[in-house]
């Protein structure tokens, strides 16, 4: 046998065996020889041949089950997939479907509808009120394609005059006689959970031992929080609630208090899903979950997508992320979708059967303390806590995601796309700027060892020495809080005192950022700047400033924009000749299609690796000319070094964790439970966390240009890769190994690869077929 030195050499070694045994105990629900349906030749849009496996693949996973789910990365095409498979399942027949998308993609959504299905109707759902603003649109409202816009033109109806069957046998009976052609719903999963207008339900007494102090009306008791109480303060736009099991200091029953309440004083609506639910099940043959994976919580969006999936035929979830790092991350999505299944593996619904889950499939933790007696006489106090940590089982993916899942990857359609870079562009500081720096650092460290595991202090260190650097004034003294024993409630304590430089000052990183969007501009490309601070310390207003005096026009975009608006917000600014546009990434973070602006400047990044990768990707989707440019900028020897450094890490190990053999792989994780942490430790004992920023950026884009070449395919590549016999449709012998990692565990998926005439694998991506289909 050769020398296997790392488990990747023993993969690739034995990746023909491995790939065989795996292929027989697993067939592909569609495998890439078996025929497609001849109904995707009547889309209005060709798919790529990784977007009719996946159509495939979910249209018959819909033959076994009422559920599906697309796991396909940004820009890969889910709308059009989800919109291909309901295309193909209903067999010519007319079907009602109803989508349930992000707010600012209900347009973009009705748009897709229109430029994929023949004679396919589009109804928008505005809401569900009686009476409120005339000027805004009521009820369900069809919508055409005009000159590329969407306008509200055509059927208007409502949902309460949709369930009448009238003089018709059924409800659906009737819709059919006025549309007998297919129909998509649309609806904001904002206006989808908007239920009744609430309000906060306290007291505050007048008198007595909890005079002035806010009480659960439940108990008559303040409600306390890290040993602190709640105050009138705390109660803003956040619906709080209190699990009680003692009263009077006696356990009680569990009770769940909410202190809030229904505001009659309001206008009386109800949510829309919610309707639909109670009053019209079965009315709608399919559903669709866009970005399913912001669902997963126990709130209002997340228990409407269970509404949707127990009154249609038919549902289908789409995100981008498969796991958000934990395992129990899809435990109340898998429950909302397959609740018989979750049962039958002896979950049930709630606290109880997510720590089953996290027991079988996630990683727990458990820590004990043991704190030394004060005398000889007396025991040492032993406490233990158990909290689970990042990662999962493969046995996961076998259980509930193989069978569930079609999977997409960018690079399966990389060939019509154009070539990608990522920079990372350190920036030395000004003498000023790294003094007072310095100081500051110094200060926080101190503040840190003063009072250990203080986690305002932590928060405020990782706050300040992110925002400082591009903001050096006006940020006064900094501030901690921990509780005193003797007073009996918080106390603020100073951490450190800021200096404040020149206000008027030019500093080093935003002359370069004018000297990189200069050189963007001469080549005819805009910009697209990325900036996280955009509130009580605007960095994003100040760039403009700074840019306008340059003579560069530009346009920043604010949260008070509607999401459904941002879309013709950018192309407005297009239209209007603005060459940059600074916004925070979170604004843009999904569905947004930034086309024009072919090169993404990040000011700051932040510590959101989601949100990071999401906004990294807007430019580089289906439909890009451009070579995409994405830029990274930190001051060097700073905290933005570290964050960019621990996110560059993380995203390596991202792209194992997807599917792709990266250089470092599942040994680069880091042993600190999370970022936080992970630069505190640096800055006290000033260690280092690994290697520096640049040389794990370089390691990244590495790992980006074996999976991404920046040369485009000619045209013979592209007409070998459509041609009848290709790979795409006839396999190999030969089969090559892909990792598909899910937080430290991994799982094994099969794509074809022909060997090259030295007899080696060549270092080309591996087909799309085996990647792209749903698993039987």
């Amino acid at each position: 046998m050769p020398e296997l030195a790392t488990i990747y050499d023993y993969m690739r070694a034995n990746a023909t065996l491995l790939g065989e045994r795996i292929l027989q105990e697993y067939p592909a629900l569609h495998q890439f020889d078996d025929p497609i349906s001849p109904r995707i030749a009547e889309l209005l849009r060709r798919p790529f041949p990784a977007q009719t496996i996946a159509i495939m693949g979910v249209a018959k996973r819909w033959q076994r089950a009422r559920t599906g789910m697309v796991v396909a990365e940004c820009g890969t095409g889910k709308t059009l997939i989800s919109l291909g498979a309901m295309h193909v399942h209903c067999k010519g027949q007319p079907f009602t479907a109803l989508a349930m998308v992000p707010p600012h993609l209900v347009e973009k959504w009705a748009r897709e509808a229109f430029l994929t299905l023949p004679g396919i109707r589009v109804f928008l759902l505005d809401d569900l009120r009686n009476g409120g603003d005339e000027n805004m649109p009521h009820g369900v409202n069809e919508v055409r394609l005009k000159h590329g816009r969407i306008v509200r033109e055509g059927l208007h109806t409502t949902l309460s005059e949709m369930r009448l069957r009238k003089q018709f046998s059924s409800s659906r009976d009737r819709w059919m006689s006025l549309c007998a052609r297919p129909a998509l719903f649309i609806v904001g999963r904002e206006r989808a959970k908007l239920g009744y207008f609430w309000r906060h339900a306290y007291v505050v007494p007048r008198s007595g031992r909890y005079r002035g102090c806010v009480v659960n009306a439940d108990t008559g008791t303040p409600v306390m929080v890290e040993e602190g109480r709640l105050t009138v303060a705390d109660f803003e736009k956040v619906k709080i609630s209190e699990t009680v099991e003692a009263r009077a200091d006696r356990a009680c029953r569990r009770l769940h208090s909410a202190m809030w309440q229904a505001d009659p004083d309001k206008i009386r609506r109800m949510a829309p899903v919610e309707f639909i639910g109670r009053y019209m099940p079965g009315w709608f043959d399919y559903a669709i979950c866009d970005e399913i994976h912001q669902l997963a919580g126990d709130t209002a969006q997340g228990n409407a997508l269970g509404t949707l999936a127990s009154c249609t035929d038919r549902i289908v979830g789409l995100t981008g992320t498969l796991l958000g790092g934990y395992a129990d991350d899809l435990f109340n999505n898998l429950f909302r979708l397959e609740a018989k299944r979750m049962k039958e593996h002896g979950y049930e619904w709630g606290t109880t059967g997510r720590s089953s889950f996290i027991q079988d499939y996630g990683v727990l933790e458990t820590i004990t303390k043991i704190e030394p007696a004060n005398n000889a006489c007396s025991k040492a106090k032993t406490t233990s806590m158990v909290r689970r940590k990042p990662g999962a089982s493969p046995l996961l993916f076998g259980e509930f995601l193989m069978q569930l899942c079609a999977f997409v990857f960018l690079e399966d359609i990389s060939s019509e796309l154009p070539p990608y870079e990522e920079r990372l562009l350190g920036i030395p500081m000004d003498d000023s700027l790294r003094a007072a720096y310095q100081s500051l650092e110094e200060d926080i460290r101190d503040a840190l060892k003063k009072h250990k595991g203080n986690r305002s202090v932590l928060s405020q260190m990782l706050h300040t020495l992110l925002l400082y650097p591009d903001h050096p004034f006006g940020l006064g003294t900094l501030y901690g809080s921990e509780f005193d024993a003797e007073l009996g409630r918080r106390v603020r304590f100073v951490i450190a005192e800021t200096k404040d430089l020149p206000e008027d000052s030019r500093y080093a990183k935003e002359r370069r950022l004018v000297e990189e969007i200069k050189r963007e501009l001469a080549e005819g490309r805009r910009c697209q700047v990325f900036a996280v601070y955009t509130q009580k310390h605007d960095t994003t207003a100040r760039l403009q400033q700074i840019l306008a005096r340059e003579g560069i026009r530009t346009a920043v975009l604010r949260s008070n924009v509607g999401t459904e608006k941002r879309e013709a917000w950018y192309a407005r600014q297009v239209k209007q000749g603005i060459q940059v546009v600074i916004c925070h990434p979170k604004l843009v973070e999904t569905g947004l299609d930034l086309l024009d602006f072919p090169t993404i400047i990040f000011y700051e990044s932040g510590y959101s690796l989601h949100t990071l990768r999401q906004a990294s990707r807007r430019s580089w989707r289906i439909g890009q000319e451009w070579p995409v440019r994405v830029l990274f900028m930190c001051y060097e020897a700073t905290m933005q070094t570290s964050c960019l450094r621990l996110m560059g890490k993380k995203l390596l190990v991202a792209l194992t964790m997807e599917g792709k053999f990266a250089g470092e792989g599942l040994q680069s994780i880091d042993e600190d439970d999370d970022m936080l942490s992970a630069m505190a430790r640096e800055l006290v004992r000033r260690n280092g966390i690994g290697e520096s920023a640049d040389a794990v950026w370089k390691a990244l884009h590495t790992e980006h240009q074996k999976l991404f070449p920046t040369s485009s395919p000619s045209n013979e590549v592209v007409a070998a890769r459509e041609a009848p016999g290709s790979l795409l449709t006839t396999p190999s012998d030969s089969a090559v190994l892909v990792e598909e990692a899910i937080e430290g565990s991994s799982v094994l998926i099969f794509g074809q690869r022909p060997a090259s005439p030295s007899g080696r694998r060549p270092r080309a991506r591996p087909a799309v077929p085996e990647q792209a289909s749903l698993f039987g």
